[in-house]
């Protein structure tokens, strides 16, 4: 049961919020870094925690003359170990368990399992650490310039008018000094690729030089033959270890104990580890298909415009070209994280209230000289016919 409320709390980072309550201030791919993965860490961290699920972590087998409960703990505390050459040999003829034998050869040690628990709730800090860094460098400023206008479309007239004027205003007075806000969100977002990618080499590096190639391995594995094949989960996380353990005899001699150890962990950690593996691929390569979007919005122009025009369905191409010339990367920046909070029909409003306070026609997209001069006094008289036939007759 305390493993359940763990887990529940770890929930919170998933869970859905409506728009009303919570303004967005980031894109998908973003979201994927602190919400998702940081949720599957913590999560993991938790399971490989709980020894409720597997018993004990580790159980050593010894030929007696050292308590077990001794034997447990030094070779949980310090390390085992087996012998790879040993991995491809059939068990039960040759070996009694794959990565042991005979102590001759190279061995392997394994010190990693004491670690994992606390490693993965690091690496959840780090997939978290570049949302709290944006959310101090943002200040909370979409939250408060769309209050009251996120979710759904407000449906007294005067009101949507008012409210989008009124933020079109503050997006007119402010043009142009965006650009440090669009840079902290740029710089957050290539922290996003360089994190997930460091932390493929960290895992890596932290189970001895095995991570890189850990999924592809498992994949070669499933289409073996079943004769000739090793696990490769079984390699890198085996579920059956060596330890020895030395102590003095009756007459001070130095004693030798082997121990074979039951790393009941394992099955947990090969499991959690390929996911991370597969997962931390998919989410390198949507980080870096983000990162060069927003490499686009920055040194493209046309790119915003299309944005404009396909995502937010303004008016036509013309206009928000017209549009995009007079704003910058940071103006387009928070139009877009509007554009995610508030209606479609309300954002159309704020943009075309934009267009006319920068006197752009949205009609036609065309500079402010080529838009005709509104009516004078006289011609919205009703007897302006009267008096233009008159003055028409008489130069005749």
């Amino acid at each position: 049961m305390v493993v359940f409320g763990l887990l529940s709390a770890v929930a919170g980072f998933v869970k859905l919020r409506y728009l009303v309550d919570k303004a967005i201030i980031d894109n998908m791919v973003f979201r994927a870094h602190y919400r998702i993965t940081s949720a599957i860490l913590f999560t993991c961290c938790i399971i490989v925690s709980a020894n409720s699920l597997i018993g004990d972590p580790i159980n050593c087998l010894s030929d007696g003359g050292v308590p077990e409960n001794v034997i447990n703990t030094y070779c949980w505390i310090t390390y085992t170990f087996t012998l790879p050459h040993n991995n491809a040999k059939p068990v039960g003829t040759h070996v009694a368990h794959p990565g042991l034998g005979g102590d001759i050869g190279e061995r392997r040690y394994h010190a990693y399992y004491q670690w994992v628990p606390f490693m993965l709730f690091f690496q959840g800090i780090l997939f978290y650490i570049p949302h709290w860094v944006w959310k101090q460098w943002e200040e909370g400023k979409v939250r408060m310039i769309s209050e009251g206008m996120r979710g759904a479309l407000i449906d007294n007239q005067n009101e949507r008018q008012m409210k989008s004027k009124r933020l079109a205003h503050y997006i007119f007075e402010t043009l142009n000094l965006h650009n440090t806000y669009a840079a902290g969100y740029f710089f957050c977002e290539a922290l996003n690729f360089v994190n997930v990618v460091c932390n493929i080499f960290f895992i890596d590096m932290f189970l001895g030089g095995a991570f890189l190639s850990y999924g592809t391995d498992v994949l070669k594995f499933s289409n073996m033959n079943q004769e000739q094949r090793s696990d490769p989960m079984v390699e890198v996380f085996p579920r059956v270890t060596k330890c020895t353990f030395h102590k003095f005899g009756a007459s001070g001699s130095i004693q030798k104990f082997d121990a074979l150890c039951v790393l009941a962990l394992n099955i947990l950690n090969e499991k959690i580890y390929i996911f991370l593996w597969f997962w931390f691929i998919v989410l390198a390569v949507m980080s870096g298909v983000s990162l060069l979007y927003s490499m686009a919005v920055v040194l493209l122009p046309s790119s915003r415009e299309t944005i404009l025009v396909k995502r937010f369905k303004f008016d036509t191409a013309s206009t928000a070209s017209t549009l995009i010339r007079r704003t910058q990367v940071g103006d387009f920046l928070l139009l877009h994280l509007l554009g995610q909070n508030i209606n479609v029909m309300m954002f159309k409003d704020v943009l075309e209230e934009l267009c006319r306070n920068l006197n752009i026609d949205t009609t036609s997209g065309a500079s402010p000289t080529s838009v005709p001069s509104a009516p004078s006094t006289l011609e919205m008289s009703p007897i302006y016919p009267e008096i233009e036939k008159y003055a028409k007759d008489t130069e005749i």
